[in-house]
């Protein structure tokens, strides 16, 4: 055996007895700054230095949220963990903070270095530094844990051979304690982002994964047939899949096969934060339809595999992208009751210390409506505390039932409008009895009502109408009373938000229903903003850091509309009105007007019988600023009443007498595929024959974006 060469980082020691001495792998300079940030600046600080630098590495190895995929597992306090590919230490705080010991196997020195500092309190981890080879026969056998997140896939690279991964984990499972398990989070090769367009992770090709890695390579991923033929292989007598939402990387949300996810849960898709990728179809619809087909397991973008006995948990949920202070964990597990029988219960947990105020709060909240809703038709899910080894966490019933949203959504597919309005005005009226009470949950949205149809109506609308509606999660609830007209729109309005097809029921009509002024709007806009900020602390959400990341999502339909022929989108038309209104006939296509992709430029022929004319400036939903317009060299007064309609709005009106410059132009926004703009000629001084050029700058949106800014 090697001498071992021993350094000690705080109380982190790194033992180099097997190291080569030199770094086969290394993300250079990259590197060097992760280092210098582990040494040089607190976990407390990660978050701030990620917003600022707006790079993937920063993100992906200091995010606090990679921390997840293992928090949430049960370990005891003297637990004996081996983690194998720890590299910065995205993971061993979290594991050093659940066990007792936690050895960490890394070939990287560099990489060994940044774990050390930045978990330098730590004094129950040890970094072995080397290959795994050449240290795994060192290792005991007597580790109740031994984990690879993001690790097995490299099985080939490690071991060679003809089955390296067998291999790979025949040699694991020798260091297993009696009763242990080994963890392995990995990419699912069939994960559903890879068909709709995001590149394989390791290679940064698209659909190398779906097509068998036919071009080759190290990395191997696995669908979840494949890994279990591997773990049968190896002589594993139990496993469990678990299945990280949107993936193992950065989870929010972890199923199983005993709880799995429901229509409309699965919409946190644009999670491509390395590098750009296509958008082929809409994800959540895609999952939507896997779901109720019962195949969300094979097409899991991510797996997390646990050889050995499962675990009681079977739900969780990460908040802990918040401000410190409201970050905690939800999770449904199974619990043994006094009977023997066994049963679902729903826990919340404070993830950070300053959390647990927030999570005691929800038994004074539970009070509160419950006092407000006594004689009302919405039940509270009760809540009571229970103190755990020095935290607190709140537990709750767990309500069996059909969520209000899933019902809603079953209306609009149906095309049944009548029955969603139905049932938002039996949810406006139940939510808002005894409305003058000091109590109310800000955030009382569609998917936190559970139903429980009235027995005898077969599960039909009068079912759910006349059914038990139970209140789950009210973590914000406020002492005071809320207009009930602001509560219903915010839900409405985030519901719609969701998911494009269910605007089929129109925020106009949503707005009619609540009574909402444009100053109530105005008012809710400003409250809603202010709420975000105090659940964030201001914080970047993971989608706002995506963009900022600067990683383009790709529309392949863009691209065939941006190419396809003049006669479809591309054109415009004009239509003449000589006193008898606008027909077809009197209609013609400017055919070259377009100047590029986003400028239409037109110089055209008018005769002075015209006293209408109508440009149809394309065939989609879009944006559109008149920049510039002049009728026989005049320019045209465009802020003069009866001169400018439009079957959109205008969002900007010119300022003064004419456009003079671009400030003075205005922007009007279609939410149509049938956008016009009209223009009145009797306003202006005609003669027999007439000159009107205009330049017109036009973007394209998408038809919800153009709906909710008009």
């Amino acid at each position: 055996m090697a001498e071992k060469r021993i350094e000690e980082i705080g109380k982190v020691k790194l033992d180099y007895s097997r190291y080569p001495g030199e770094d086969f792998y290394s993300e250079g300079a990259m590197e060097d700054e992760l280092l210098d940030i582990a040494k040089s600046r607190t976990a407390a600080e990660y978050e701030r230095i990620i917003e600022e630098r707006r790079v993937w590495p920063i993100l992906y190895h200091l995010s606090p949220l990679r921390e997840n995929i293992v928090d949430w597992i049960p370990m005891d306090k003297d637990a004996k963990v081996l983690e194998v590919g720890s590299g910065c230490g995205a993971i061993t705080g979290a594991l050093s903070r659940k066990a007792g010991t936690v050895t960490c196997l890394e070939l990287s020195r560099k990489r060994s270095l940044i774990n050390a500092y930045r978990h330098r309190e730590c004094g129950n981890v040890t970094i072995r530094v080397g290959n795994f080879r050449d240290i795994e026969p060192e290792l005991p056998a007597d580790f109740d844990y031994i984990c690879l997140i993001g690790v097995f896939e490299y099985g080939q690279a490690y071991m060679g051979g003809d089955r390296p991964f067998e291999d790979y984990l025949k040699r694991l499972m020798a260091h297993l304690a009696p009763g242990g398990r080994i963890v392995i989070a990995i990419e699912n090769r069939y994960g559903l982002k890879y068909f709709a367009g995001c590149r394989e992770d390791h290679l940064g090709t698209y659909f190398s994964g779906i097509e068998n890695y036919a071009s080759g390579g190290d990395v191997r991923t696995f669908g979840r047939g494949g890994l279990e033929s591997i773990f049968g292989r190896c002589g594993a007598g139990e496993w469990h899949f678990y299945y990280p939402y949107p993936d193992y990387k950065f989870m929010t949300s972890l199923y199983s096969d005993e709880y799995l996810p429901k229509k409309g849960e699965l919409f946190n898709n644009k999670r491509n934060f390395d590098r750009s990728r296509m958008q082929l179809f809409n994800e959540k619809n895609a999952f939507d339809g896997l779901v109720e087909e019962g195949l969300f397991p094979v097409f899991s973008n991510s797996y997390l595999a646990v050889i050995g006995e499962g675990f009681d948990t079977k739900f969780v949920k990460y908040s802990n992208d918040r401000a410190p202070e409201y970050a905690i964990r939800t999770e449904i597990s199974e619990s043994r009751e006094a009977s023997g029988d066994r049963g679902l219960t729903v826990r919340k947990s404070p993830m950070t210390r300053a959390a647990a105020a927030h999570v005691r709060g929800m038994e004074a909240a539970y009070e509160s409506l419950t006092e407000r809703y006594r004689g009302g038709r919405l039940s509270v899910n009760a809540c009571e505390l229970a103190e755990t080894e020095g935290t607190v966490e709140a537990r709750f019933e767990y309500v069996e039932g059909v969520p209000l949203l899933e019902v809603m959504d079953g209306c609009l597919e149906r095309g049944d409008t009548e029955a969603f309005r139905r049932l938002f005005r039996q949810f406006a009226e139940r939510v808002g009895y005894n409305s003058d009470y000091p109590a109310s949950d800000f955030d009382l949205v569609f998917g936190n009502v559970l139903i429980r149809p009235r027995p005898g109506k077969d599960g039909g609308l009068e079912g759910f109408l006349e059914g038990e509606w139970t209140l789950i999660d009210y973590e914000w609830t406020f002492g005071k009373p809320m207009d009930t007209r602001r509560l219903a729109f915010r839900a409405a309005y985030w519901y719609l938000l969701e998911d494009e097809r269910r605007n089929k029921i129109g925020l106009d009509w949503i707005l009619r229903e609540c009574a909402m002024t444009e100053k109530d709007v105005k008012e809710f806009w400003e409250e809603e903003g202010e709420f975000q900020r105090f659940v964030t602390g201001n914080r970047c959400s993971m989608a706002e850091m995506r963009e900022k990341i600067g990683c383009a999502i790709m529309n392949p339909q863009d691209w065939l509309d941006r190419y396809q022929d003049s006669e479809d989108v591309n054109r415009v038309q004009i239509y003449e009105d000589r006193g008898q209104g606008y027909s077809e006939e009197d209609s013609y296509f400017v055919r070259d007007a377009y100047q590029g992709d986003w400028l239409i430029e037109l110089e055209l022929q008018v005769s002075g019988e015209v006293e209408m004319l109508r440009i149809d400036p394309g065939m989609y939903p879009c944006m559109v600023k008149i920049a510039e317009m002049t009728f026989n060299g005049e320019a045209v007064p465009l802020h003069k009443r009866k001169l400018l309609y439009a079957n959109g709005r205008i969002v900007k009106p010119p300022r003064g007498k004419g456009a003079k410059d671009e400030r003075d132009c205005p922007s009007i926004v279609f939410p149509t595929e049938d956008p016009n703009i009209n223009i009145g000629l009797k306003e202006l001084k005609r003669r027999e024959e007439n000159l009107l050029r205009a330049r017109i700058e036009i973007v394209r949106m998408p038809l919800a974006m153009a709906r909710d800014l008009t």
